[in-house]
């Protein structure tokens, strides 16, 4: 098929990437005219493991195609994709506005019969704003059915996500559409879900509601242990055996970030709020995420006595290891905190300083984890980069000042630092 992107971020970018490779000709549509001169090159804007052989290789073939121009691209396009960002407003609701901005553009260009699908995550009913927006301007004879697709992609884990999803969910109320869609998955192995628009939409929301508070709950957990002397790694371990639990999603740590947890959170709380419905559960597992970020910052002044003037090593700034993304990442809130309590904060991660240069100010950057830790009093582990866990520990002892660690993602054995004389302190343990 020949179709369209209209995003390039992580969820288009990947996505398009993969249908390329499976021998459709797919258009990206972007509005930054450096970004797409990049692409073009092979230039990506984000991290993401093998993506930027998958884009070189279908450049090259002409398969995957990059451009500004709306016209060129959607006018010969079966199905057209939006992936575009749906932030957080001050609110907490999605931000829409590059939605319904895009779907202008996209019904403006419109030609013979199209699919407009949403890959973006858009609240409950937002089908129907699209449908109106486009209804109003484009063409007469141009005819167009809606769907949501929602994407369940993990950032550093985007390809085989794509690639061999648990399911493909396809929303909407069109045979012809739903036809056209199931033809382009095809390739791809996954059970279907074929229903209707509003179904589709939440299904995104409650998935990452859902699993956000499994995180929050592996948080308390892990406190409670901390208090009552139990070992919090035990007590989830054998709550994840259960096979109506499972194991993904319970472990304890500085909470969660990025660009999917956070913002869709907050949207489902907001849009309850709209049905008159408070779903106090949800507003209960932000509270305790934000716990959670703070409880490590308690955690260094129990250890130091007091921060001030204190120098402590960030290690890890992501949100989780394999992308460079800073989208609501823990660090950030930790920086922040400590640094307010008059800490010297020097900070290392393999991939995202770039990004978190831009967010976190006077923080000393350095080129790897064991100049982070030199004369440093403390060091935290944010995120559990492979690096860090095959840290020369010896060494990491020879460059600090003071023995002190604070292991927020439980990467290393408690005794064996102990032994080498760390004090050591974990999330629940």
């Amino acid at each position: 098929m020949t179709i369209t992107f209209v995003g390039h971020g992580y969820v288009g970018l990947v996505t398009a990437s993969i249908f390329a490779d499976l021998g459709n000709t797919v258009w990206v549509v972007g509005h930054t005219k450096e970004k797409i001169e990049n692409l073009k090159k092979g230039m990506l804007p984000i991290y993401e493991p093998g993506l930027e052989e998958i884009v070189v290789r279908n450049v090259q073939a002409k398969r995957l195609l990059f451009t500004l121009d709306y016209k060129e691209s959607v006018s010969n396009s079966e199905i057209v994709f939006i992936a575009v960002g749906t932030p957080s407003t001050k609110m907490g609701d999605a931000d829409l506005s590059a939605v319904l901005d895009v779907a202008g553009k996209i019904g403006e260009n419109l030609k013979n019969y199209t699919v407009i699908a949403t890959k973006s995550t858009v609240p409950v009913g937002t089908y129907k704003k699209i449908k109106q927006v486009i209804s109003e301007v484009k063409p007469k004879d141009a005819k167009f059915d809606i769907a949501s697709v929602p994407e369940f992609l993990r950032e550093g884990t985007a390809i085989s996500d794509t690639l061999g999803p648990d399911r493909i969910v396809l929303g909407t109320d069109s045979q012809k559409a739903k036809d056209l869609l199931v033809e382009l998955h095809k390739s791809i192995k996954a059970p279907f879900i074929l229903t209707n628009l509003a179904t589709a939409e939440l299904i995104k929301y409650a998935s990452n509601s859902f699993l956000a508070t499994k995180i929050s709950y592996a948080n308390s957990i892990a406190k409670l242990s901390e208090l009552s002397g139990a070992d919090a790694l035990a007590v989830l371990s054998g709550m994840g055996m259960d096979k109506r639990i499972g194991k993904s999603f319970l472990s304890p740590g500085p909470g969660y970030g990025g660009s999917c947890f956070p913002k869709d959170v907050r949207a489902l709380i907001s849009i309850s709020k709209d049905y008159d419905y408070s779903f106090s559960l949800l507003e209960e597992v932000e509270k305790i995420n934000d716990l959670a970020k703070r409880d490590i910052v308690r955690k260094a002044r129990r250890m130091l006595g007091d921060v001030r003037r204190k120098t402590i090593a960030i290690l890890g700034l992501a949100f989780k290891p394999d992308t460079d993304d800073m989208r609501d990442a823990p660090s950030i809130m930790i920086t922040e905190l400590l640094q307010k309590d008059g800490a010297k904060i020097k900070a290392y991660d393999p991939q995202s300083m770039k990004n978190a240069m831009k967010i976190l100010k006077d923080v000393v950057f350095c080129q790897n984890p064991y100049d982070a830790a030199a004369d440093a009093d403390l060091a935290i582990i944010i995120t559990e980069w492979n690096e860090f866990k095959e840290m020369d520990l010896a060494k990491l002892k020879k460059a600090m000042k003071s023995l002190n660690i604070i292991d927020g993602r439980n990467i290393y054995d408690p005794q064996k630092l102990k032994e080498m004389g760390f004090t050591y302190t974990g999330v629940g343990r």
